[in-house]
């Protein structure tokens, strides 16, 4: 069995991997939330919907912060929470300029 290189393992930036997971997650877990509360079923108006929004932000940000520390480095986890960001608000504006 042959060990793993420098750059083939994954690098222990647990401090800037736990900011960008607080950070760029939290805003991540917002996005998706939106999408759901404006055009999920019931729109934004349904009965009881403000309380079940609320305590999805948290199921849904908390393994992004566990599973935030599988990227290699604090630079890819970065780059890839902003892409996945990005991608999550455009749909967010489409679905916004569609209705």
């Amino acid at each position: 069995m042959t060990r793993l290189t420098v750059e083939n393992r994954i690098q222990p930036h647990w401090w800037s991997k736990t900011i960008i997971a607080m950070v760029m997650g939290l805003l991540l877990s917002y996005g998706i939330i939106a999408i759901f509360a404006w055009f999920g079923p019931g729109g934004i108006d349904a009965p009881m919907k403000v309380q079940l929004n609320m305590w999805l932000i948290s199921s849904i940000w908390l393994p992004i912060l566990a599973l935030i520390y599988l990227f290699k480095s604090a630079r890819s986890a970065f780059f890839g929470m902003l892409s996945i960001n990005l991608i999550v608000y455009f749909i967010l504006a489409i679905l916004w300029w569609l209705q």
